[in-house]
C-alpha cells in the first residue's frame, strides 16, 4: 500500500487521530460521568431511557453532548467552506480541537455537562474533518463503520484472494486497534491525572497539526532521485 500523498489521509495521521479518539471517549466516560464523547448512538440510547423514565436532568446530560457533536460537524464544514490563505482548513480544525480540549482540562467535575459538551464538540469537528485514510472512508472517532468495512474487505479477500482487499481490511482493523489502545491509555491517564488526562489528546492533536505541514509528495520525489 503506497503512502498517502495528502497528509490528512496518511496512515501516520490516522493513527494519531484514532489514539486521540479513544482517549476522548475513555476520558468522558470514566472521568466525566459516563457520557460518551464520540459514541453518539450510546448517548441517544441513554437519553431515550432517561427521558422515558422522566429523569429530565439525567436526560440532558446526554442530550447536550449530542447537540455539541452536531455543532462540531457544522463548525468543521463552515471552516472548510470559508477556507484559509495561510493554513489548510483541516489544520485549523485540528488546532481548534486541541485548544478546546486544553480548555476542558481546566473545567471542574461540578461542570461535567459543559466538559462533555465541549469534548463532543471537538469529536464532531474531527469526524467531519478527517474522513479518509489512503482514499478509504475511515473514521477515527468511532469503530462500527470500520468494523463493517474491514470485515467486508476480509470476506472479499477470502473469496477472491486479491491482496489489496486484505491490505484494506488490515487498515480498517489497524485503526480500530489504535482506537482501543487510545481507550486503554485514556483510562490509565484518568486514574493518574483525573480531569487533566485530556491534555494527552491536545498533545496528540498538536503533533497532528504540525505533521500536516509535511509535503509527502515532495518527499516521495526527493527519495526517488
Amino acid at each position: 500500500m503506497s503512502k498517502a500523498k495528502q497528509t490528512s489521509e496518511s496512515i501516520e495521521l490516522g493513527i494519531l487521530l484514532a489514539l486521540s479518539g479513544g482517549i476522548m471517549d475513555a476520558y468522558s466516560y470514566m472521568a466525566r460521568g459516563k457520557v460518551f464523547a464520540n459514541a453518539q448512538t450510546g448517548n441517544m440510547l441513554l437519553f431515550g431511557i432517561y427521558l422515558s423514565g422522566g429523569r429530565w436532568n439525567m436526560a440532558l446530560h446526554y442530550f447536550f453532548p449530542i447537540l455539541a457533536f452536531t455543532a462540531g460537524i457544522m463548525l468543521a464544514d463552515i471552516v472548510r467552506t470559508k477556507g484559509s490563505t495561510k493554513l489548510h482548513w483541516r489544520q485549523l480544525s485540528v488546532l481548534f480541537e486541541a485548544v478546546i480540549l486544553l480548555g476542558v482540562s481546566f473545567i471542574p467535575l461540578s461542570m461535567n455537562l459543559l466538559a462533555n459538551s465541549l469534548t463532543s464538540l471537538a469529536c464532531g469537528i474531527q469526524v467531519e474533518s478527517f474522513r479518509k485514510i489512503h482514499g478509504k472512508g475511515i473514521a477515527t472517532t468511532m469503530c462500527i463503520g470500520n468494523l463493517r468495512s474491514g470485515t467486508e474487505n476480509l470476506h472479499h479477500y477470502f473469496h477472491t484472494k486479491e491482496r489489496h482487499f486484505l491490505d484494506t481490511s488490515l487498515l480498517y482493523y489497524g485503526i480500530i486497534a489504535c482506537f482501543i489502545v487510545g481507550a486503554v491509555i485514556g483510562n490509565a491517564a484518568v486514574q493518574l491525572f483525573r480531569t487533566k488526562a485530556i491534555l494527552g489528546c491536545s498533545f496528540l492533536l498538536l503533533i497532528s497539526f504540525f505533521m500536516m505541514f509535511i509535503d509527502w509528495e515532495k518527499k516521495e520525489k526527493e527519495l526517488a532521485l
